[in-house]
Order: C-alpha cells, then structure tokens, then sequence
C-alpha cells in the first residue's frame, strides 16, 4: 500500500499493485532522461493540461524505479496499466504534486 506522506503513490500493472516514488536518484534518472528538459518544465505542463504520453511514461518509470524496480520503459510498453492511460496520466501528476510538496500542503 502507497505511503502518501513518504510521496508514494500505487498504480496497478499487470494485475500487481506497485508502489512509486520519486527519490533523488529517480528524479535524476527523469531530468535525464527527459534531455533538455526540465523538471520545472515538466511540472508546468502538468499543470497546464500540456503534457504528453512520453511526459507520463518518463514519469511512471521513474516513480516505479524510485519503489523498487528494476525494469525499464520497454517493459510498459505492453503492460496492462488498471484504468489505462488516465491511470497512469493521474498517477504521474500525483507523483509530481507529492514529490514537492511541502508538509502540511495536503498533498
């Protein structure tokens, strides 16, 4: 079960729940991986309804490599994500959201 206070949030792939979380290292391997973006980019597209499936998969992998594990984005290429894309599109603005929130923000 997801931690919400540790900025953890549960997306269900392939019929197992996981647990994702940006840590340091996931959010660089997310600046790395987006190349020339940046995560302040990022969020902004979040926030404004701008972001792209590319934005969402970077963002999954990141937040479920930040749990744990130990695959890589062409693992989800085919994986059945619980709810689809808007699924995985809510989790990913969760991450976000609760990766920089402040204590006390609700989030």
């Amino acid at each position: 079960m997801a931690n919400p206070w540790a900025g953890e949030v549960a997306l269900v792939i392939g019929g197992e729940a996981r647990v994702m979380r940006l840590t340091l290292g996931a959010l660089a391997e997310l600046e790395a991986g987006l190349g020339a973006d940046s995560l302040v980019d990022l969020v902004s597209r979040f926030e404004s309804g701008a972001f792209s499936s590319r934005d969402v998969l970077a963002l999954v992998v990141a937040g479920l490599r930040g749990g744990g594990w130990q695959g890589s984005a062409a693992d989800l290429l085919s994986a059945e994500i619980e709810g689809g894309p808007l699924a995985a599109a809510r989790a990913a603005a969760e991450l976000l959201a609760r990766a920089f929130a402040l204590p006390g923000d609700g989030g």
